[in-house]
């Protein structure tokens, strides 16, 4: 059942920017800060502010374009500096996705926001990694740009997939077609679309103090993408699909994401317009449904804990039912309470399944952790058929959850390259696992890397930062390159993990609250 579509105006804008009560660094600083109170342990079972700078180290060796003399992960190099020219559109920049080359804007969209909600949640706490995220940021966001210059059109793709995962070569000697694939009018796209407003409307709240000007300009965007999601209706996995699919198929269909769209839109904006929309909307789009898991394809649960904040901490009553649907979520994952539907694996990790499941562990720490502060700011708990839920109990998951991703687990194994002294040495990633430029300025050709990628031979090139598929059902872990389940890294594990080890290494005392005033 499609929802009214409607049109925006410039109040919009008016309303978004008649206050700038938030922080460039998006925690601001102030009496009631609900993190001032929380005691530190002496102690910290790891070095979650080490963890912090490396996974946003990270992104750096994602990079795609002409890359800034400030780089720092320096075993890469310039790549895909043509990207676009086959349509006469400037596609240069953004990420690579995971360990491949080709640049998908679906999940590089999602990564966006995951990181602008990491900084807007626990920038304040980051220190001297604060602008290195929003810098992380910005290298999406500049692309998103670019890629819905064209109103009513948002380039989605640039890369044919299965002619690049037919090659194993550096980014920096792709030789394989940068085909470019776009949503329009005639090939809508709602979930890629929604998901690049709400990434546009999220970074612009992280910006707004800092370069308003580009906060203003994100922002018109998120809004004009946003309603070219919503009137022209239809997932993108079906006109593209033998491009996308099976790689970045629209599995959830599009409705969450105009869900979450449009929650990013009403915290960006303060339009009512949106919030207005959520209200008629929300039960149609599947603000109710028992879906528990948040990733780059379903944003439901996301949208949930996102909205929940407007009922608990600014008391917007007619956003009350959000708070029990994310309940429902917490519930979910509490081991032994009523409705607890999660899978552990005998070490204690998270499992909802053998693909990249990591990246469901750090979505989940994450959404554990922003519940916790709103609840806490709130002064409630949650309820789960009788079992009283603490925000503390909530933290307390989360941090076991990190901590067996940084090496707390049966295998000592820290599944973040480069943490701890024993990592993943061969992930599947074609820039880590072949020799630079430095060292072999030689073109390797396509298939000629193959023989690398087969061996058993360390990645030459530690991709630091990167947090890999993980482990299995059985805390497994064969740390081969060939097997991508499990040893590929990708942006969008990475991305929410940000907050939640910027909260980690403040609450165990390792980083202290950025004074009240927004660096820049």
């Amino acid at each position: 059942m499609a929802c009214a579509n409607f049109s925006f105006t410039f109040l919009v804008l008016c309303s978004c920017f008649a206050t700038s009560f938030i922080a460039c660094h998006g925690f601001p600083v102030h009496h009631n800060n609900t993190f001032h109170h929380r005691h530190h342990p002496r102690f910290a079972s790891h070095n979650y502010r080490d963890a912090l700078t490396k996974s946003i180290l990270f992104f750096e060796g994602q990079r795609s374009g002409k890359l800034p003399s400030g780089q720092r992960m320096t075993w890469r190099r310039d790549s895909g500096l043509t990207d676009g020219s086959t349509v006469h559109v400037d596609l240069v920049g953004g990420y690579y996705d995971a360990g491949d080359n080709v640049k998908f804007g679906f999940p590089m969209a999602f990564t966006t926001t995951m990181i602008s909600w990491s900084v807007l949640e626990f920038g304040g706490l980051m220190k001297g990694e604060l602008q290195n995220a929003r810098e992380a940021i910005r290298w999406a966001t500049d692309y998103l740009l670019k890629a819905t210059a064209h109103t009513d059109t948002i380039y989605v793709q640039v890369g044919d997939a299965i002619k690049d995962h037919a090659c194993w070569e550096r980014p920096e000697d792709m030789d394989t077609p940068r085909s470019v694939f776009k949503v329009d009018k005639n090939s809508p796209g709602s979930d890629v679309a929604a998901e690049t407003a709400a990434a546009l409307a999220a970074a612009s709240l992280v910006f707004r103090r800092c370069d308003p000007t580009y906060a203003k300009l994100l922002v018109r965007r998120a809004i004009r993408v946003f309603q070219f999601a919503d009137k022209y209706r239809g997932a993108y996995s079906n006109g593209l699909k033998r491009f996308v699919c099976p790689f970045y198929c629209s599995y959830s269909g599009y409705e969450d994401e105009l869900l979450w769209g449009a929650a990013w839109l009403h915290k960006a904006t303060k339009n009512p317009t949106y919030l207005n929309y959520i209200q008629v909307n929300g039960q149609t789009l599947g603000a109710a449904q028992s879906d528990n898991t948040f990733g780059w394809d379903n944003k439901h649960v996301g949208a949930r804990i996102l909205l929940s904040k407007a009922f608990l901490v600014q008391k917007l009553q007619s956003l009350h039912d959000y708070k029990g649907h994310a309940d429902n979520f917490i519930c979910s994952l509490i081991p032994g309470a009523p409705f607890s539907s999660a899978q552990y694996t005998p070490g204690g990790l998270l499992f909802k399944m053998s693909d990249s499941n990591m990246q469901y562990v750090t979505s989940t720490s994450f959404l554990l952790l922003t519940y916790a502060k709103y609840l806490t700011s709130a002064r409630t708990v949650v309820n789960c058929g009788g079992t009283v839920v603490t925000p503390k109990r909530l933290r307390t998951i989360a941090k076991k959850q990190v901590d067996y991703l940084l090496g707390d687990n049966p295998l000592k194994m820290s599944y973040m390259v480069g943490y701890g002294p024993r990592y993943p040495q061969r992930i599947h990633h074609r820039g880590s696992s072949l020799p630079s430029i430095a060292t072999h300025p030689r073109k390797i050709q396509c298939t000629s890397g193959f023989s690398v990628m087969n061996s058993q031979s360390p990645n030459p090139n530690v991709l630091v930062g990167a947090i890999v598929g993980g482990p299995d059902e059985h805390d497994r872990f064969p740390d081969e390159r060939s097997d991508y389940e499990q040893s590929e890294p990708a942006t969008y594990i990475n991305a929410p993990l940000v907050g939640a080890l910027a909260y980690l290494a403040h609450s165990s005392g390792q980083l202290e609250v950025l004074a009240a005033s927004p660096i820049c």
